[in-house]
C-alpha cells in the first residue's frame, strides 16, 4: 500500500502545482524565467527577466515546450497587465538602523518607489520589536512615499516575523517579490525553518539587501529559499541597489505561448530565447504549462479527470496506528492474571467433573491462559532447536534476578521488537529507514537492559560481600555452623545477597553440598572474589583450620582491592566519558537528522558514494570505540 499512496501523494502535489505560480530565478546578469502560469484557453504565460542594458526584439521570440517549438507572442510585462505583479518592501526599523542607515534606507526606498513600473502593486512591512503593515499592496505611489517618510525606530529585530507577515501581504496571485532590508539577525523565538518553509510554499521571490559586509547565514538561507540573492550594500550605495531592483521589474517581458497537444504530463521544460541589443539571451524552467493533459494517460491527467474518491494522506498513518494499538491490546490480554485460590466447593466440583467425564463441557474453548500456554510452547520449541540460545538467555535472566523463563522472555522480546518497529514508522511518517532503526533498537534494547540489570546486581553483590563474610565470620566465632551462618545472612543480609544465599540453603536441603551450592552462586555472578572465598572454604574443609579467621583475612583483602578499584575508576572517569561521547555522538546525530531533515541525509543511503562513506565511517567509528574502550579499561 505504501508505494501506491506515495505515488498518489506525488500526483496530488503535481495537481496542486497547476494552480500555484512557479518561480525559477536566475542569478547575476543572465536572463531567467520568473513566472509561469497556465491559462484556460490552452496558452501559458511566461514572464522573462532580461539582463541590464538588453533591449529586446519582441518579434524574435522563440519558445519550446517539452522540446517542441510552439507559437508565441512577446510584449513588455508592464504594459500588458495580464499578470498581476506585486512587490513588498520589508524594512528593518530597529535601533541598529539609527543615524545614517535609516536616512539612506528612506532614500533608497523612495528611489525604489520611483523606479517601479506603474502596473506593480507595492506593499510595505516594517519590523523591530513587533511587525507592522503600514501599507497594503497598492499602486498609489504617494501613499508609499508618505509611509516611508514616517518610519520610526524601536528596539529588537523581529526579522523572521516580518518576512512571514510580508508573505501574507503579498497574497497568492501573480508574480510576487519581496525585498528585505536589514543589518542584523533575528532576536525572536521564531525558527528559521518556519520562515524558509513558508517562503518555499508560497513560491515568492525574495532578495535580501544587507547593510553589513559579511551577511549572516540566516539571510543567505532566506534568499536561497526564495530563489533570490543577498546583496551587500553600504549606506552610500543603497540607493543604487534599490534602483537596480526596481529596474529589474521594468525589464521583464511577458510571453504568451500556445501549449502543444499530446503532452504526457502537465509539467514540462519551458525554453525561451530572444534577440536583444547585447546578443541572444535564453532561459528555461521546469513548470506546469497546462491545467490538464488532453488525451494523455499520465497520473496527473487521471487525477484531473477523475471525480472519484481518493484515499486521504492520513489514512496510511491511521492504519499503522490501528495495527499498533491492536498489538498492544493483544499483548495486554495475554498477560497472565493471578487466579483466585479455589474454594473447597470448587475442588469438589472439579473432582466430580473429572470422575464423571464431563470436565470439558463447562470449560471455555479458548481463554487467555490457554493462549499464553500455546505461545510458551511455541517459544520453547524454538529454543529447543538452539540449546546455546536457551542457555544464554537463562544465564542472563539468572544474573539479572528475573523470574521469567527463557520461553517467556523470548515472547516478551518479540513483542518489544514489533511495537518498536510500529512506533518508528509512526514517528518517521512512514520512513522505512527509521522503522528499521527502531526495530534494531527493539532487538538490542532488551539485551542491553538485561546486561545493565545484571551488572548492577553484580556490583551490589561484590560491594556487600566483605560485610557478608564479616557476618559469617562473626557467626562462626559465636559457635554456629557454616549452614547456620548462611541462614543468618539470609535473615540479615542486604539484597541481592540474602536472595542468593537463600537459594544456597534450599539447594543444600535438597542434597547439594554447601561448597557446590556456593560455587554455583559464584558462577551466576561471575565473581572472582567469591570464587576465592569458595576455594578457601573447600581447602579449610579438607585440611582444617580456623575458618572465621580465614574469612576475616579474605574480607580485609577484598576491602583493599575495592579501594584500589574505586581509585582507578575515579582516575579513568574522564577517559570513559570521552569514549562515550565520541562513540555515541555520530550515530545519535544521524538519528536526529533522519527525524528532522531526512532529505538532507537520504543520499547517504541511496547513492553509491554515500553508502561507501557510511560503511567507511562505521568501520572507523568501530575501530575508534574499540581502541578507546581498551585504553580506559583497567583490570584490578
Amino acid at each position: 500500500m505504501t508505494p501506491r499512496l506515495a505515488r498518489l501523494f506525488a500526483a496530488v502535489l503535481g495537481l496542486a502545482w497547476v494552480v500555484l505560480p512557479t518561480a525559477a530565478w536566475g542569478a547575476g546578469d543572465e536572463a531567467s524565467i520568473s513566472y509561469v502560469e497556465p491559462a484556460a484557453d490552452g496558452t501559458v504565460q511566461v514572464i522573462v527577466s532580461l539582463p541590464p542594458d538588453a533591449s529586446p526584439d519582441l518579434g524574435s521570440i522563440e519558445v519550446r515546450i517539452g522540446g517542441d517549438r510552439v507559437d508565441a507572442e512577446a510584449e513588455p510585462a508592464g504594459t500588458s497587465g495580464a499578470v498581476r505583479r506585486t512587490a513588498v518592501l520589508v524594512m528593518d526599523t530597529s535601533n541598529s538602523m539609527a543615524g545614517e542607515k535609516i536616512e539612506a534606507a528612506r532614500s533608497a526606498a523612495l528611489a525604489y518607489v520611483d523606479g517601479l513600473p506603474d502596473d506593480v502593486s507595492l506593499g510595505i512591512v516594517t519590523f523591530a520589536k513587533s511587525v507592522a503593515q503600514p501599507l497594503a499592496p497598492t499602486q498609489d505611489r504617494a501613499a508609499a512615499r508618505t509611509v516611508i517618510g514616517d518610519l520610526s525606530l524601536s528596539g529588537q529585530t523581529a526579522l523572521y516575523d516580518g518576512v512571514l507577515s510580508a508573505v501574507d501581504v503579498a497574497g497568492t496571485d501573480g508574480q510576487r517579490t519581496l525585498v528585505v532590508l536589514s543589518d542584523g539577525a533575528d532576536t525572536t523565538d521564531t525558527t528559521l525553518e518556519t520562515v524558509t518553509a513558508a517562503v518555499e510554499a508560497a513560491q515568492i521571490r525574495l532578495d535580501v539587501v544587507s547593510l553589513v559586509e559579511r551577511p549572516a547565514d540566516d539571510l543567505t538561507t532566506l534568499a536561497t529559499a526564495g530563489g533570490g540573492q543577498v546583496i551587500p550594500a553600504t549606506s552610500e550605495a543603497l540607493t543604487r541597489t534599490f534602483a537596480a531592483e526596481a529596474d529589474a521589474l521594468d525589464r521583464q517581458v511577458l510571453v504568451t505561448a500556445q501549449v502543444p497537444d499530446g503532452l504526457d504530463s502537465v509539467d514540462q521544460t519551458v525554453a525561451v530565447s530572444l534577440t536583444t541589443s547585447s546578443g541572444t539571451v535564453s532561459a528555461e524552467a521546469f513548470a506546469a504549462v497546462a491545467e490538464s493533459v488532453a488525451g494523455g494517460t499520465g497520473v496527473d491527467d487521471q487525477l484531473v479527470r477523475s471525480g472519484g474518491w481518493a484515499l486521504p494522506g492520513w489514512a496510511m498513518y491511521a492504519g499503522v496506528l490501528a495495527i499498533g494499538l491492536g498489538l498492544v491490546v493483544l499483548l495486554v490480554a495475554l498477560v497472565p492474571r493471578p487466579a483466585p485460590a479455589p474454594t473447597a466447593a470448587d475442588r469438589v466440583a472439579s473432582y466430580t467433573a473429572r470422575t464423571s467425564g464431563d470436565a470439558d463441557q463447562g470449560a471455555p474453548r479458548l481463554d487467555t491462559e490457554q493462549a499464553i500456554a500455546q505461545a510458551k510452547d511455541a517459544a520453547a520449541q524454538v529454543l529447543r532447536r538452539t540449546k546455546g540460545l536457551e542457555a544464554t538467555i537463562a544465564h542472563r535472566l539468572e544474573g539479572a534476578g528475573s523470574e521469567l523463563k527463557p520461553a517467556e522472555w523470548l515472547l516478551v522480546h518479540a513483542g518489544i521488537v514489533v511495537v518498536a518497529g510500529i512506533f518508528g514508522l509512526l514517528l518517521g511518517a512512514g520512513n522505512v529507514v527509521l522503522g528499521l532503526v527502531f526495530i534494531l533498537l527493539g532487538v538490542l534494547g532488551p539485551w542491553v537492559y538485561l546486561g545493565m540489570r545484571r551488572s548492577r546486581r553484580r556490583k551490589a553483590f561484590n560491594a556487600g560481600l566483605p560485610d557478608t563474610l564479616q557476618l559469617i565470620s562473626g557467626s562462626l566465632s559465636a559457635g554456629l555452623s557454616l549452614a547456620q551462618s548462611v541462614d543468618t545472612v539470609v535473615r540479615e543480609g542486604p539484597e541481592p545477597i540474602c536472595t542468593e544465599f537463600r537459594r544456597v540453603l534450599v539447594e543444600t536441603r535438597l542434597g547439594v553440598t554447601i561448597e557446590d551450592a556456593l560455587e554455583g552462586l559464584a558462577e551466576r555472578f561471575d565473581s572472582k572474589d567469591f570464587e576465592w572465598v569458595v576455594m578457601a572454604i573447600r581447602i579449610q574443609r579438607q585440611v582444617g583450620g580456623n575458618l572465621a579467621e580465614l574469612l576475616d583475612t579474605v574480607a580485609g583483602t577484598m576491602r583493599e582491592r575495592e579501594y584500589v578499584r574505586r581509585q582507578v575508576n575515579a582516575l579513568a572517569a574522564e577517559g570513559k566519558l570521552s569514549a562515550w561521547v565520541l562513540g555515541l555522538l555520530p550515530p545519535l546525530f544521524m538519528v536526529y537528522l533522519l527525524l528532522t531533515n531526512y532529505d538532507y541525509v537520504s543520499v547517504m543511503f541511496t547513492e553509491p558514494l554515500g553508502i561507501v562513506m557510511m560503511v567507511g565511517a562505521g568501520l572507523w567509528l568501530a575501530v575508534g570505540v574499540f581502541w578507546m574502550s581498551r585504553l580506559v579499561k583497567v583490570e584490578v
